[in-house]
């Protein structure tokens, strides 16, 4: 086993390079920009493929990079998708809440007033 941290070994494997599919997409989301307590994997099989299987996890209190049972969490889902190449952004996409179903489309959220007004990275 290796003595990285499960975090560590996620942002190696993001650093490898498209190495074949399936590919696994992470993304980090915070309700600022310190703190990202949502993280989101999706898995794409094919080029131009859509993604076909999705996961979350969430901590109410800490910061999902650094909770290792969520790291290895995400680590034993893209060995069992098969994932090859890993893609992940350097910091946080925005806000945790979805819009439609956690406040109205078109809205800003209430409980995450840093983000409002910001352009969003893509």
């Amino acid at each position: 086993m290796s003595d990285r941290s499960p975090h560590e070994r996620i942002a190696r494997r993001s650093g490898g390079g498209f190495r074949g599919y399936p590919l696994a997409t992470i993304a980090w989301y915070g309700p600022d920009h310190s703190r990202a307590n949502k993280v989101v994997v999706g898995i794409v099989r094919k080029d131009g493929g859509d993604v076909v299987a999705m996961e979350k996890w969430r901590s109410p209190t800490g910061d999902v990079r650094h909770d290792e049972l969520i790291g290895a969490a995400i680590l034993r889902y893209l060995q069992e998708q098969g994932v090859q190449s890993v893609v992940m952004g350097d910091g946080l996409l925005g806000c945790p809440h979805e819009e439609g179903t956690d406040y109205p489309d078109g809205g800003t959220c209430p409980e995450c007033p840093y983000w409002a007004g910001r352009e969003r990275p893509i």
